[in-house]
């Protein structure tokens, strides 16, 4: 599983519009072949600040994505930001969930 995470940070003035670009981007992404989610949130220390969180299935997926028009539209709003987005791609061999908090929780007390 390929995970990517974009940071925006939006001109206070421009935050309607990066929000707007989102939004309208979100249900295309979700159809795009291999995404397992796509999320998009708001900092609630700085309501500029935006986080965008997409799961792929696999790494080709992933650079069909990257290569997409939906992808373009978003590295498009760099006239927006106050900042240069910030891009990170992870790659996932294992993932655990409750069960591992849960028995961790358990070991501790």
């Amino acid at each position: 599983m390929m995970i990517v995470r974009m940071t925006l940070k939006a001109h206070p003035e421009k935050h309607l519009e990066v929000l707007q670009t989102l939004l309208s981007m979100m249900e295309p992404v979700r159809r795009e072949p291999g995404c397992r989610s796509c999320c998009a949130v708001c900092d609630i220390t700085d309501e500029n600040r935006f986080t965008l969180l997409e799961e792929w299935e696999t790494p080709k997926d992933m650079d069909n994505h990257i290569q997409s028009h939906q992808f373009g539209v978003l590295l498009g709003t760099k006239t927006l930001l106050s900042e240069p987005p910030r891009i990170q791609i992870h790659t996932v061999s294992h993932t655990r969930g409750m069960d591992t908090v849960q028995a961790l929780r358990q070991k501790k007390g």
